[in-house]
């Protein structure tokens, strides 16, 4: 009698071991796959700071870094759009002392600068420049300045909230960050895997609200700039 219980316990152990080997594959799978995402994503960013020469409705830069503030400001001078968002400016921040920092003229800065204060992340800067573009009339056309480690999170963001926008990224390469060599400093491989979580984060919270509420957004996209 103890032969077909032990055949049975044995092939419930089978089934078992089976099921543990099939999870830890799939484990190593994804592990493999997050991996090679991470390595892409590390590969994708720009190394090399655009010419872009198309001229839009208005410039957004994303605050984090004083190059991307002057690199943006210098966007808006050599007449590329008509405005500029500052979003997320720190609310300590005076405009007076900005103005003076901006490689701008004091005339073009009251006339065409506007300074964003309440977004505290990359989820508020997008909402903050949706309510701005809407306030100012921009309905086509956008350069997104930020910098490159940063610019596939902010693209996405902005393309769920301006979905009828056409975005053109100029990402700023800063000395500090050095991308291209990534795989070589610990720092930057930091930097660059908590962005690239980050950015798996923003995909998954827009795509899981496109599902709930159906909005009319055909993809998370942005026009390349010219190399």
């Amino acid at each position: 009698m103890a032969g077909p219980a032990r055949q049975a316990g044995t092939g419930q152990a089978n089934i078992g071991r089976a099921v543990g080997l099939v999870a830890l594959g799939g484990l190593a799978f994804g592990f493999l796959l997050f991996v090679a995402g991470y390595v892409w994503f590390a590969l994708s960013l720009a190394r090399n700071e655009p010419r872009l020469t198309v001229r839009a409705e208005g410039i957004v830069v994303f605050t984090g870094g004083s190059d991307r503030v002057q690199e943006a400001a210098e966007l808006l001078a050599r007449g590329q759009a008509n405005r500029m968002l500052i979003t997320g400016v720190n609310r300590a921040t005076r405009s007076s002392v900005l103005a003076r920092l901006l490689p701008v003229s004091h005339r073009l800065f009251d006339c065409c600068v506007d300074l964003g204060y309440q977004a505290q992340d990359t989820i508020g800067n997008a909402r903050e420049t949706r309510e701005w573009a809407q306030t100012r009339n921009i309905s086509h056309s956008l350069i997104v300045v930020t910098s490159n480690y940063h610019m596939p999170r902010a693209l996405a963001e902005l393309s769920a909230a301006l979905p009828e926008v056409t975005l053109h990224p100029f990402p700023v390469v800063s000395d500090h960050v050095n991308v291209a060599g990534w795989a070589s400093d610990v720092g930057v491989i930091r930097l660059v895997g908590g962005e690239y979580l980050k950015y798996l984060g923003a995909l998954a919270r827009i795509t899981l609200r496109q599902n709930e509420t159906g909005p009319d957004m055909t993809a998370l996209r942005g026009e390349p700039a010219s190399p």
